[in-house]
């Protein structure tokens, strides 16, 4: 890898600049000939997390903006390898498209005195410029991120896995103007514009054929379609959105994909299946809102999905009292299943401690998590009754 380090005034690295408010990239430079965002690039955040004015603050403070990386391509062409959310805040605002705070005001770079206009305009920017193969820049690329945001894992695999799959992906999946957002976001949770919507279609379809996402991006880089993992993606979410009539926040973020795995070609009483959701929902005794719908897909066998409120310290020594009393009474165990057994502990009584609290009807079959419904078991055989 060669590099040369080049100094351009904002003037100049401006030039021409273009900028997609749809897409939100700021697409090219220096009169054409730099394309400010490459496909390995993240898309423009700056704006989203208010850092965009603190680029332009920084210019007429007098403060550097850090070097700045170009890859130089054949005809003296020119792609941002790090510093496009520099250079696209620049440009944004040379182009009026937001305004900072001077002495209280807003301005926009028109509305700017001349003197800072000039100041903004003249601010030099240190750049090198980088030459190598493809593969030398790309690994540049993931060791070079100095200044800003750092990347997350997935804009680091779009740089070293770009070509047509990952245009076509990034179209569908990081594109925040797309119509199905919302209904994708009921049931994933993440931020668009930093590829995690992306990463998360990557990995149903990854874990469906048992690959890494590295390795299904490699082996559909030069891919003209997304068809096989778009199609996945769309039939997990129909599914959900099918099997679970009641949109809730708590479906947001579930592994979608693996109970649509486990559970997709179960037959269900749709109506029975939503109202047993709905009154678990209701069930003050249910502290874990999102195991409801694993556990109703389930066939409700698994409690330990939902949390459920355990017996008040309280109400465990009450009935271990109570118990106890009318244990030594009768010289039984105060374990209600040792006392049905024919030896040593049918008259054992257990401490406290030797205990644990159990629902005397089943939780699951209705059974209330208070003192009427309380009983104290021996650990052994409390583990073993489950929810009989």
């Amino acid at each position: 890898m060669q590099t040369e380090l080049k100094k351009y005034t904002v003037k100049d690295m401006c030039k021409g600049f273009v900028y997609n408010e749809l897409e939100g990239k700021g697409l090219y430079g220096l009169d054409g000939a730099l394309t400010i965002q490459p496909e390995y690039q993240r898309n423009y955040i700056y704006s989203e997390l208010g850092r965009d004015v603190g680029v332009i603050e920084s210019v007429l403070k007098g403060y550097p903006l850090g070097l700045i990386y170009f890859n130089k391509l054949p005809d003296n062409k020119f792609e941002v390898l790090d510093g496009q959310q520099r250079i696209t805040s620049l440009g944004r605002f040379i182009t009026n498209r937001f305004a900072v705070q001077i002495n209280g005001m807003e301005h926009g770079f028109d509305g700017l005195a001349k003197d800072l206009q000039d100041k903004i305009l003249n601010t030099e920017l240190l750049v090198y410029i980088c030459s190598g193969t493809e593969d030398e820049i790309k690994r540049w690329f993931e060791t070079i991120n100095i200044v800003g945001v750092p990347l997350k894992p997935q804009e680091l695999r779009n740089a070293i896995y770009s070509g047509s799959f990952v245009t076509k992906a990034k179209e569908e999946y990081s594109n925040n103007q797309n119509s199905n957002k919302n209904k994708w976001l009921t049931y994933v949770k993440g931020d668009i514009s930093r590829q995690d919507l992306l990463e998360i279609a990557l990995t149903w379809i990854s874990n469906k054929k048992q690959q890494t996402i590295s390795y299904y991006m490699s082996h559909h880089r030069n891919d003209k379609d997304i068809k096989e993992m778009k199609t996945y993606f769309d039939t997990v979410i129909d599914w959900a959105n099918i099997t679970f009539s009641e949109v809730r926040k708590e479906m947001q973020g579930l592994k979608w994909n693996e109970l649509y795995e486990k559970y997709h070609s179960t037959a269900y009483n749709i109506t029975n299946l939503n109202q047993r959701v709905a009154d678990l929902f209701d069930n003050e005794f249910v502290t874990n809102k999102k195991g409801i719908y694993e556990y109703v897909l389930g066939g409700e066998q698994d409690t330990k999905l939902l949390n459920i409120r355990v017996f008040e310290k309280k109400d465990k020594q009450k009935a271990y009292d109570r118990q106890t009393t009318e244990a030594k009474q009768k010289h039984i165990s105060n374990c209600p299943m040792c006392a049905q057994l024919d030896n040593a502990n049918k008259s054992k009584i257990w401490k406290l401690n030797e205990m644990d609290a159990d629902h005397v009807t089943a939780w699951s079959k209705g059974g209330a998590t208070d003192l009427a419904n309380c009983q104290m078991l021996c650990c052994t055989h409390n583990r073993s009754k489950g929810n009989t």
